[in-house]
């Protein structure tokens, strides 16, 4: 299978889906700071202003049917190049969809995560990468945030055998209206696993390896919690879209957001350095060297699991997340 090749100074052609979106803008920066161009843009919605700060000529449509036409024809013309990569910034139950339509117009796919709500889609997908000789590219940036790259190293280095006690805590508001988008829906979303859970994660299991056990203590439309044994850490975990669940000081303070990751007691501080991951992540991508669908699988199979497990009482306060035992 090739992948995308060339020196990171070629210009390549994108397209996008769902640029009307709360992550379109990130893609959309990413793009022009690599010196790569937008030839076309699609959204229901038309709230896309934002294209004039990076791309004012690309073509927009409303319509998915006219994208899809409008870069069929350019593919299709021998004056006139298609486009080589598809940026997918959709709602997560349609990217499986939009992730065959990038294949089907013979352009790569980079797809924001989940890649796929339901795990056994991925190899559909896999397939279709053989079929048409393109990529399936995921939007896995924290594998490249400079401060877990370099725990990454550390753990590395460390004698194998031993098993780290990990404390995850991940809390951010969302208000009323959640419930009332695709993202409050567990069918469309995946659930709040999906929506905020995957990419943490995905980390856990590319810092500490392969799951041998989770116990799930707490799943609600906007929280959950459990534990996860990793084959090198414990994890205690709790993810919340619950503004009541920040503690007094975040509130008093102002921050709608709670990002806490320990390890073995010390606080691994990763709250800076999120601006430019998206950017770091299309470089790589353009130069070959994406996250790809294998790379996606454990984590989208563990949030499949999480979500279809039965709740598990924990057998002491210590058993569980600290947040779970108040």
């Amino acid at each position: 299978m090739s992948t995308s090749s060339g020196s990171q100074a070629e210009v390549k052609r994108f397209g996008i889906l769902g640029v009307a979106g709360f992550v379109a803008p990130r893609h959309l920066r990413a793009i022009h700071a690599t010196g790569h161009e937008l030839v076309a843009a699609v959204d229901p919605h038309d709230s896309v202003g934002v294209l004039d700060s990076y791309f004012p000529d690309a073509r927009f449509f409303t319509e998915i049917e006219r994208f899809d036409r409008h870069l069929e024809k350019l593919r299709r013309d021998p004056d006139r190049a298609g486009v080589d990569y598809l940026s997918i910034c959709s709602p997560n139950y349609l990217h499986d969809a939009h992730v065959r339509l990038a294949l089907r117009l013979h352009a790569h796919a980079i797809c924001e995560k989940p890649l796929v709500i339901n795990p056994w889609n991925l190899d559909a997908l896999a397939d279709l990468e053989q079929e048409f000789d393109r990529r399936v590219y995921t939007v896995l940036q924290l594998r490249l945030h400079p401060a877990l790259m370099a725990l990454r190293e550390d753990l590395a280095r460390q004698s194998p055998g031993g098993r780290a006690k990990v404390c995850l805590t991940y809390i951010t508001r969302r208000g009323r209206w959640y419930e009332h988008s695709w993202k409050g829906s567990a069918e469309e979303s995946g659930g709040v696993m999906m929506n905020i859970g995957i990419h943490f994660l995905d980390v856990l299991l590319w810092l500490f390896g392969n799951v041998e056990d989770s116990e799930v203590h707490l799943l609600q439309s906007r929280k959950a919690a459990g534990k996860l044994e990793l084959v090198g850490a414990t994890v205690q975990w709790f993810l919340s879209v619950d503004g009541n669940d920040l503690p007094a000081e975040a509130i008093a303070a102002g921050r709608h957001a709670l990002r806490a990751f320990s390890i073995d007691g010390q606080q691994i501080d990763f709250t800076t350095g999120f601006e430019d991951l998206h950017t770091a992540l299309y470089r790589e991508t353009c130069a070959g060297r994406g996250f790809g669908i294998e790379d996606a699988r454990p984590s989208i199979e563990l949030v499949h699991a999480i979500r279809h497990s039965e709740i598990r009482s924990p057998q002491s306060a210590t058993d569980c997340h600290p947040l779970l035992a108040e």
